[in-house]
């Protein structure tokens, strides 16, 4: 048995339910057996082991051509596991796929407004990317990249239904390769959003849906009648990969800088791939991590998270430990606070992760280091923002309203 370069193995990728098993046997036992190769070095066994390696992300690869030496166990540490989000880096880059793509890990930072003697809230800053401002600039570059590698663009046209900030990532990305992008928006999207596609060039379809699952059916028809590729974040493993091989490893890398192992992990269900994805991760490492997901009250509309029941992947593959529901107006309140005391203006679905956990450190339901995920900046809310302020532009009750008016059209 041997380590070599993982750029130097070859194997087909499978769907993420072929191999998740393995991908927690080996965070579980922080090691793996090899692969079986040819003398080409294509994969001929072991192929869940493969995908479970290249999804985590090491740098290298135990191998062997040997079928007897596949019992043989290899510490992740032993493969560079961290390598990827190590942070010895000048950020100088070459183009701005370079940018979205190397360009981590991101920021956390304790916040004092929410920590106190029990419990030490720690804030992954989520809208260091470029194109979005959003932990979504992952999903769309890691999504377009795979397809590139792979050749599996059918064409110059991409579609995609997004609420915002995935198509924000995918128009950037597709604008530096030279491709021409069509954006499918629910009716929930914010009035001034089109304007923002428009400027960066994309075609824009606004449809009377109220959540973007709902529009799938009308873009993959619409793909097929013009040979378009539709990347799919509701459906693409690539969008809980992403956050496996990346978001996660980051926040362990960032925390064990500092001596800090995880006891809670909360984050908002939209497309649920970065929830699903980290608390997947920690779950495994660490066996006693909590997870707790944040979803809208019922009745109430909450920018870049919905509810569980309106249909999500990968939420099904991981244990999460409570779903707690949150008003538009208590993660109001949660962003006033954290504003007013910290200094930084989190977007909506941020205020209510924000308001579930002090909710929960409140009523000493969770204590020791939480990891509470922030996917962007509150600035881009302007529209619902500005009613804090003299110039009242659209309370929440308002934006509600309009909500529930263009649903029921």
């Amino acid at each position: 048995m041997r380590l070599v370069d993982f750029n130097l193995i070859h194997g087909d990728l499978s769907k993420l339910d072929y191999y998740i098993d393995t991908l927690g046997y080996i965070l579980r036992e922080w090691a793996t057996p090899p692969v079986l190769i040819n003398s080409e070095g294509v994969v001929v066994g072991n192929h869940d082991v493969y995908n479970a390696l290249w999804a985590l992300g090491t740098r290298l690869i135990p191998v062997t051509m040997d079928p007897s030496e596949l019992s043989e166990r290899v510490s992740l540490s032993e493969l560079d596991f961290y390598y990827e989000v190590s942070s010895h880096n000048p950020r100088i880059y070459d183009n701005v796929v370079e940018l979205v793509g190397r360009d981590m890990p991101t920021p956390m930072v304790k916040l004092k407004s929410l920590s106190n003697k029990n419990a030490r809230v720690w804030a992954k800053l989520e809208w260091y990317h470029p194109f979005s401002l959003s932990i979504k600039d992952r999903v769309a570059w890691y999504m377009l990249k795979t397809t590139l590698e792979r050749n599996m663009l059918k064409s110059q046209l991409i579609y995609e239904a997004t609420s915002t900030n995935t198509g924000l990532g995918l128009v950037g990305l597709a604008n530096f390769y030279g491709f021409k992008t069509r954006i499918y928006l629910p009716s929930t999207a914010q009035k001034c959003v089109d304007y923002v596609f428009k400027a960066m060039g994309a075609d824009v379809v606004r449809s009377q849906a109220d959540i973007t699952t709902k529009l799938l059916k009308q873009v993959l028809m619409d793909a097929e009648r013009d040979n378009a590729t539709v990347l799919n974040q509701f459906e693409n493993d690539l969008n809980f990969i992403v956050h496996l091989k990346y978001t996660a490893k980051e926040i362990d890398y960032q925390l064990s800088a500092r001596g800090v192992k995880p006891r809670v992990i909360v984050g908002g269900i939209g497309t649920s791939g970065h929830l699903s994805a980290i608390a997947f991760y920690f779950k495994n490492k660490y066996r006693d991590v909590e997870a707790y997901g944040v979803q809208p009250k019922k009745g109430s509309t909450i920018p870049g998270i919905r509810r569980i029941e309106t249909g999500m992947k990968w939420i099904h593959m991981v244990k999460i430990d409570e779903i707690i529901d949150v008003s538009l107006e208590e993660a109001f309140q949660a962003i006033i606070h954290v504003a007013r005391s910290d200094g930084i203006l989190v977007g909506l679905s941020s205020g209510a992760v924000l308001y579930a956990t002090k909710h929960l450190i409140d009523n000493n339901e969770i204590e020791g280091d939480v990891v509470v995920i922030i996917p962007d900046h509150g600035i881009k809310y302007i529209e619902l923002l500005e009613y804090l302020v003299e110039k009242c532009v659209e309370t929440p009750e308002e934006y509600t309203a309009r909500i529930e008016t263009r649903n029921n059209k």
